[in-house]
């Protein structure tokens, strides 16, 4: 049973690949869930701008390290990502990805992060955040970040974190804020991770749906936000209310 939504804030979603996503919005917004919208591609930030008028709606820009991966976006969409993610307050899905055959595009995956970043980091934004794909690359990630002091800049969050216990403990130590969903508490090492997390860097995310171009739900949305809420609480051990209030005063501070 879905417990008062008042305070649910999805960091980490693509509403915008929902082919209903116009209803999703206003379902959301009846239950008081506010969603950040990330993008893979400039075509599909420019595709989602319709969603802007949502008052509970997020809009980011951004360039999934897929597409890169599988030449669905080449050098003209890096230029285009850098140049609208410069100008942008929210800024994802973006990173690297180095699982399987995706390591045959390493060079083309970190030129297009590195210029994002860099781009992001000569035009300064005030409350920036950041949302980041890393699959087998978290310390090149943290590299790009350090080397532009992003960190310091901007709210750097890992989305669905899967990289070593060191490369944990480097990002805790810059300040990056981490979402946690569902499947990423679904393994002993993401629960781990959710652990130590600071309290103070901990969101929720759903990275639904679960395919592109799947059907969106708000309501299972809220369902599986709180589920994840109640998963991390016994992870924690701690007061559930100081969880729940800690996350959700959080992520309003970045989303605003």
């Amino acid at each position: 049973m879905i417990r008062d939504m008042e305070h649910l804030y999805d960091m980490h979603c693509h509403l915008g690949s929902m082919p209903n996503a116009d209803q999703v919005a206003k379902q959301a917004e009846q239950l008081g869930l506010v969603l950040l919208n990330v993008t893979v591609s400039p075509t599909d930030a420019n595709g989602s701008a319709r969603l802007n008028h949502h008052a509970n709606v997020r809009a980011a820009c951004g360039l999934h390290p897929w597409w890169i991966a599988s030449g669905a976006c080449g050098e003209e969409d890096i230029a285009r990502a850098a140049l609208m993610c410069a100008a942008s307050r929210f800024v994802g899905e973006i990173g690297l990805d180095f699982s399987g055959g995706r390591m045959a595009t390493a060079p083309q995956q970190q030129e297009a992060f590195d210029w994002i970043i860099q781009s992001c980091a000569e035009h300064p934004v005030t409350g920036r955040v950041i949302s980041i794909h890393s699959v087998r690359t978290a310390s090149e990630a943290l590299d790009t970040l350090q080397r532009f002091d992003m960190p310091h800049n901007s709210t750097c969050i890992f989305h669905w974190f899967s990289g070593t216990s060191d490369e944990l403990a480097r990002a805790r130590a810059l300040g990056c804020y981490f979402s946690v969903n569902a499947r990423m508490l679904a393994t002993k090492r993401g629960r781990e991770y959710a652990r130590q997390i600071p309290l103070d860097k901990l969101l929720l995310e759903t990275d639904a749906p679960k395919e592109l171009g799947d059907p969106g739900d708000a309501q299972a949305l809220a369902g599986e936000l709180t589920q994840t809420l109640d998963v991390l609480d016994d992870i924690r051990k701690e007061r559930k209310e100081l969880l729940a209030g800690s996350i959700s005063q959080t992520s309003q501070e970045l989303l605003g």
